[in-house]
């Protein structure tokens, strides 16, 4: 591994406790960021590995790796921590790692791996979770998106008791938030992840000195938080408006909702619900006005005006000085992306 973890003391009254840190993206690295402020002892950290991103398909480190190497925390990056699974010489240098850290606990935020039975035994108090939601309502990969696609009007936080289920633990501590008309996965993001590192401190902190009090997730009101696909940006324009407005904001920054007109596939960035009835004789999709305030398509039911817009190669604008760019006029038809842009 290139590196040792010295022997520890045993915990005295007032010392904080020593923590592996499981995660990846930038959700992730703010819980650790706030952690390692709080003054825990970092022993360890996972991420996943190295992954091809921008225009040159260099390989990139995660937002936590990053943090992780700038604070001198040893790092370890599996491809899987089961011993018995495809990568097993990975799985077998992580639980060197693992039980050499000689953890009270793991915190586990967005790391995208699925741990193990060993892994959740290993450390003294066990794998507290960061997930984005008010559980048992999305559980899953996707919690944010979800919320605001549903039309959620609150969420937040639950620090959870990792078990072997999907997100089916023992709830530690809840903090929930409003879910506003205006919010994004983008904004409702920073948020959560500010308020996940905050309450993950105060966990730690309550587990401590023995303060915690499980609490098993209700059986009712279990939904699941499928992963995002990109095919799902596709705007479908026989929806109603404000399930479409929905999507748009679910789904900025990833994967920015799309749709296809003059033989262009054009992102959707932002939007709002036009009050009133449609037109006589309007169709989904259909242009019915445009101007610099943004431009107005006919849904199902009545009408959203895109007021952010970007072309293919083209940055994101808002309407009136995308339209300098873009000629669109009223009776054009947007429809369904012709590929994911």
């Amino acid at each position: 591994m290139g590196w040792q973890v010295s022997d520890r003391p045993d915990l005295g009254e007032n010392h904080l406790m020593r923590i592996i840190f499981a995660g990846t993206p930038e959700f992730a690295r703010v819980a650790l960021a706030q952690l390692h402020a709080a003054g825990f002892e970092v022993a360890l950290v996972l991420s996943q590995p190295d992954r091809p991103a921008g225009r040159g398909m260099k390989l990139q480190a995660s937002s936590v790796k990053q943090f992780a190497l700038e604070n001198n925390i040893p790092v370890v990056q599996p491809r899987s921590l089961r011993l018995d699974g495809k990568y097993p010489e990975d799985a077998a240098a992580a639980h060197v790692a693992i039980e050499g850290a000689r953890a009270d606990a793991m915190v586990v935020a967005a790391y995208g791996l699925i741990l193990p039975q060993w892994v959740l035994t290993t450390p003294r108090l066990g794998c507290f979770n960061i997930h984005g939601s008010l559980l048992p309502r999305w559980r899953g990969a996707a919690p944010i998106h979800r919320a605001i696609e549903a039309g959620d009007f609150q969420t937040g936080i639950t620090i959870m008791q990792m078990d072997a289920g999907l997100d089916t633990g023992d709830m530690l501590l809840v903090e929930k938030t409003a879910i506003t008309p205006a919010d994004t996965t983008a904004s409702l993001h920073d948020r959560l992840a500010a308020l996940g590192g905050r309450l993950m401190v105060e966990a730690l902190e309550l587990a401590a000195c023995g303060g915690l009090t499980p609490v098993k997730q209700p059986a009712q009101g279990i939904s699941y938080a499928h992963k995002i696909e990109k095919h799902e940006a596709a705007i479908d324009w026989t929806h109603g408006a404000a399930v479409i407005e929905r999507r748009i904001r679910a789904f900025n920054p990833f994967p920015v909702a799309a749709s296809s007109v003059a033989g262009d596939t054009l992102k959707i960035w932002a939007a709002t619900v036009l009050p009133g009835p449609l037109p006589a004789g309007a169709r989904p999709g259909q242009v019915l006005a445009v101007g610099d305030q943004g431009v107005d398509v006919a849904a199902a039911d009545g009408a959203l005006r895109l007021t952010r817009l970007q072309k293919p190669g083209g940055k994101a604008l808002d309407a009136a000085q995308f339209l300098r760019g873009f000629a669109l006029a009223p009776g054009m038809v947007f429809g369904p992306a012709a590929a994911a842009p």
